[in-house]
């Protein structure tokens, strides 16, 4: 087992002088970013430090959010890289929201709202001239003041510019054109609003059904193929979506968003409508 990478001298006393001295809760270490969850008399903030090939993507992040509203962050340099500390958000993911609802119990209401507030988060960043470019089931967190949007890396705005090392987010909720881009080869790709609607669509689809929304073995992809392969068939837009309905009415509004080409696909905003009408 790899041990998990230390936490920057530097990070903890910024964490320090937010919430006391603290205990650190080891979250996530992978592709060179780690978190941590530091707790403290006086509240809890995450951590974030990237080194090696983190070091800019985490660098990225932290600038996004000191753009955004409603976000707080403090960036800093270590020997290693580069760190960040902001609040830690208190509340549940989108997935986690939607668990009773995959488990067969009660809970839809709940989960309904959840998915409203969701889309209207990211019809918001869009109001504000951001595009995410990275939607997954983990990325909202439904807290007290509303849906708080997590892994803003590649997030960008026309004063913004997108990564030059994009490669257009999870693969198996990328939009069809968002994944012709990439293996296009042209870069920087850019991400857009109808990309990250089919996204979101698929982020809420995916909550529900407990399942990626593409039904890869109808079209004989396995779970072996590699993720440029599967970027390639998606691209064609002919994979089906998986026949499972477990919430047929709400899977019915998300249907559209993720069929329909980005020309008149349903904004996040058109979504969030068309849900709270349920």
């Amino acid at each position: 087992m790899v041990d998990f990478v230390a936490c920057p001298d530097e990070a903890v006393k910024a964490a320090e002088a937010i919430c006391g001295p603290i205990v650190l809760t080891e979250i996530t270490d992978r592709r060179g970013s780690a978190v941590w969850k530091a707790t403290g008399p006086m509240g809890s903030v995450a951590i974030k430090a990237g080194c090696g090939e983190g070091a800019e993507i985490t660098a990225r992040e932290g600038s996004v959010l000191d753009q955004l509203s409603g976000y707080s962050v403090i960036i800093g340099r270590y020997n290693r890289g580069v760190w960040y500390v902001t609040p830690w958000l208190i509340g549940p993911s989108s997935w986690d929201l939607f668990k009773p609802v995959r488990n067969g119990g009660n809970g839809h209401a709940e989960a309904l709202a959840g998915a409203v507030d969701l889309c209207q988060a990211v019809a918001d960043l869009h109001a504000a001239g951001w595009v995410h470019a990275d939607l997954q089931p983990a990325h909202g967190v439904h807290t007290e003041h509303g849906v708080r949007l997590l892994d803003l890396a590649w997030a960008w705005s026309p004063a913004f510019p997108p990564s030059p090392i994009f490669q257009g987010g999870i693969t198996h909720l990328i939009a069809p054109e968002l994944a012709a881009a990439v293996e296009s080869g042209v870069r920087p790709v850019r991400a857009t609003v109808e990309s990250d609607a089919y996204a979101l669509a698929g982020t809420l689809w995916t909550c529900v059904t407990g399942q990626w929304p593409l039904d890869y073995d109808a079209v004989g992809i396995g779970p072996g193929v590699g993720p440029g392969t599967r970027r390639a068939a998606i691209a064609t837009g002919r994979i089906p979506l998986r026949p499972d309905e477990p919430w047929p009415t709400l899977q019915a509004v998300l249907r559209p968003v993720l069929r329909e080409p980005a020309r008149s696909r349903p904004t996040a905003t058109e979504l969030a409508t068309a849900l709270e009408e349920l």
